[in-house]
C-alpha cells in the first residue's frame, strides 16, 4: 500500500487546496479531505473536484462536514460531534485498500489545529504513515511560521518530504529551505483566478519532480 501524501501548511489561507489540486492533477491521485470546517460557501473537495482535468482522480467523502466555518474541535462542538482520529485513520484504510495511485490527503488548517480537546491535525500523520508536503505562502511573517512548523516536524519524526511555496511577496523560499533542511518540490505563482486549465499547466510544470519525490 503506497504511503499516502499529506498536505499541511504553516496556517491557514497558504494556498493548501491549491496545491492539493495541483498534486493531484500532476500525480492523477485521489483526493481526500477528512475534516470539512464550514459548509457555507461550498467545501474543499467541491473545488477541488472542478479543478481537475484527468479522468481517473476520486474525490472521497469526507469524514466529517461541520456547518461552522472555525477550528474544528470548535464546529464539532457546535455541531454536537466528536472527531474521532482513529475513526478517520480507519476510513482512509478502506480508502486506500481499495485503490492503486496515490492519495492526496488535506488537513485543516496548520499541524497543531485542535481536532478535539485531545488531538490535533498532527496526530493524523503517523498514525496514516503519511509523507507531507509542507505549505508557506510568501508573506510577512512565513520565515517565522515555516521554520516552527519544520521545527515541530522533524522533532516528532514526521516524515517531509518538502515544501511547495505559493505566491510571490519577498520570495523566502531560499532561506526557508537552507534553514528548515527540507527541500523544494515547486514554487506556484501568484493566480489572479484558479480554473482547471490553470490547475493542468502547474500540474505539467510540478509533475517531474513530483512523480521523482513519491515514485508514481
Amino acid at each position: 500500500m503506497q504511503a499516502p501524501i499529506f498536505i499541511t501548511g504553516t496556517g491557514t489561507d497558504v494556498g493548501k487546496t491549491l496545491v492539493a489540486a495541483i498534486v493531484t492533477e500532476a500525480l492523477e491521485a485521489d483526493y481526500w479531505k477528512p475534516v470539512q470546517a464550514g459548509l457555507t460557501d461550498g467545501t474543499d473537495a467541491e473545488k477541488i473536484r472542478s479543478l481537475l482535468s484527468n479522468p481517473f482522480s476520486v474525490v472521497h467523502p469526507e469524514a466529517y462536514r461541520l456547518q461552522t466555518p472555525a477550528s474544528p474541535h470548535i464546529a464539532a462542538r457546535i455541531d454536537g460531534v466528536e472527531i474521532e482520529p482513529s475513526q478517520i485513520v480507519l476510513q482512509a484504510e478502506q480508502i486506500l485498500a481499495n485503490m492503486h495511485r496515490p492519495l492526496v490527503i488535506e488537513g485543516a488548517g496548520g499541524l497543531l489545529v485542535p481536532l478535539s480537546a485531545q488531538h490535533t491535525v498532527a496526530d493524523l500523520i503517523k498514525p496514516l504513515r503519511a509523507r507531507v508536503i509542507l505549505v508557506s505562502r510568501n508573506y510577512l511573517g512565513s520565515i517565522n511560521h515555516s521554520l516552527l512548523t519544520a521545527a515541530w516536524c522533524r522533532h516528532n519524526g514526521i516524515d517531509v518530504a518538502g515544501w511547495i511555496f505559493n505566491d510571490d511577496y519577498l520570495q523566502y523560499e531560499d532561506e526557508i529551505v537552507s534553514w528548515s533542511g527540507y527541500p523544494s518540490l515547486g514554487r506556484i505563482a501568484r493566480m489572479e483566478s484558479i480554473n482547471a486549465a490553470q490547475i493542468r499547466e502547474q500540474a505539467l510544470r510540478l509533475k517531474p519532480v513530483l512523480s521523482g519525490t513519491f515514485g508514481s
